[in-house]
């Protein structure tokens, strides 16, 4: 008998998620991406003043990370335009999807053009249709508004929520969760790009109700000012404070007591020994190992992560 394809849904946003979106792929599983729509800046917010739609960025970069390796589109839509009033800054891929969210009505149709357009083989869920404004507190109870600004604080981040009501899951994102027999939150950053998604009514529920396996990939390195000082465990800490509290099963964390990092200005996090045994207190187990690329500290070894998300699969 044919044994039956892992499904696997990836929740995130950012830089951090493509990356997993290849290993899963690699990995052979069917795989759909769940990405925030709290973006404000750059193309995406520009977009979102200018017309009213949700940002496209991070759901222009699951695509791309899916697409058919022989599809040429993908470099188009990853195309920034460096000059031009009106144009510059702007990557076609969003001004694409934009388009396509005009002519179908709906920015989820916008995002199944897209990508037949790149030959994805696996699909992008946004977590909510409605428009959400991020709004942070630091930890000296300075109040922040919009996802530029609280990613740029230089203060630490202690919580963050939307402003006004609580906005709805997208549907489908509950259907690809209750299906799933893996799911993997993370890497990116975490106040903007991770916990945004479970600040979405119905998105904590369906990780609850889900048969699949919950694994977290925690940052290699933090960012200045939004995580500055955080270890492994605090990461797992802040998703459990923000509604993840026995959800979790598996956190995986590069292991800084074998391997530390330093250097060039990247602040790692920390994930030795007494860090592991504080997620295990929180009732997490840790998969531990050498998960940083060596080339570029800030990030995760794709090779090394590939390797992780096989014993999991």
């Amino acid at each position: 008998m044919t044994p039956r394809v892992c499904r696997a849904v990836a929740i995130g946003g950012g830089t951090g998620l493509p990356n997993v979106l290849d290993c899963l792929l690699r990995l052979g599983c069917e795989t759909t991406a769940v990405v925030t729509v709290a973006d404000d800046g750059g193309s995406s917010g520009h977009l979102r003043r200018e017309i009213g739609m949700l940002p496209p960025g991070d759901a222009r970069n699951c695509l791309v990370a899916m697409a058919d390796p022989d599809n040429p589109v993908a470099r188009l839509f990853q195309y920034r335009f460096p000059l031009g009033e009106g144009l510059a800054g702007h990557a076609l891929g969003n001004l694409i999807i934009a388009a396509l969210a005009d002519i179908e009505g709906s920015f989820p149709r916008a995002l199944e053009d897209a990508a037949n357009l790149l030959g994805a083989r696996g699909r992008v869920l946004p977590s909510t249709l409605d428009d959400v404004v991020l709004v942070a507190l630091d930890v000296e109870g300075t109040r922040i508004v919009g996802q530029v600004k609280v990613a740029e604080n230089e203060t630490p981040i202690a919580k963050v929520c939307y402003e006004g009501p609580e906005p709805d899951v997208y549907p489908p994102v509950v259907e690809a969760l209750a299906a799933a027999d893996l799911v993997v939150i993370g890497p990116g950053s975490l106040y903007t790009s991770i916990l945004p998604n479970f600040l979405v009514h119905g998105v904590t529920e369906a990780l609850r109700a889900t048969p699949a396996k919950v694994v977290y990939v925690c940052n290699v390195a933090n960012q200045r000012g939004e995580t500055g000082g955080m270890d492994a465990a605090d990461h797992v800490a802040a998703l459990v404070d923000h509604g993840l509290d026995g959800v979790i099963n598996t956190a995986v964390v590069h292991d800084t007591d074998a391997h530390p990092l330093g250097g060039g200005g990247v602040q790692p996090v920390a994930g030795g020994h007494a860090e592991v045994a504080r997620i295990r207190g929180l009732g997490v187990e840790v998969l531990f190992a050498d998960l940083v690329d060596t080339d570029d500290p800030r990030h995760h070894s794709r090779t090394r992560l590939l390797t992780v998300l096989e014993r999991l699969v």
